[in-house]
C-alpha cells in the first residue's frame, strides 16, 4: 500500500508541474533584482539598529 501512495504522490506532483506557469526570463531577472533590493534595504537597517543599540549600550556601561 505504502508503494501506491508514494506513486500515487508522484504522478499528482508530476501533473500539478505541467500546470504551473513559469516566469520568463525578464519576470525572474527582475523579481530576482526586487528581492536582492529587498535584502540589502533590510540589512542595511538592521545593521544601523545594531549599531544603534550597541552604541547605546557602550553608552551605558560607561556609566556605571
Amino acid at each position: 500500500m505504502a508503494k501506491n501512495t508514494l506513486l500515487s504522490y508522484f504522478t499528482n506532483s508530476w501533473q500539478e508541474l505541467k500546470k504551473v506557469t513559469w516566469p520568463t526570463k525578464n519576470q525572474a531577472i527582475k523579481l530576482t533584482a526586487i528581492v536582492l533590493g529587498f535584502c540589502l534595504v533590510a540589512a542595511l537597517f538592521l545593521g544601523l539598529i545594531d549599531g544603534a543599540f550597541s552604541s547605546g549600550y557602550k553608552y551605558l556601561l560607561t556609566l556605571t
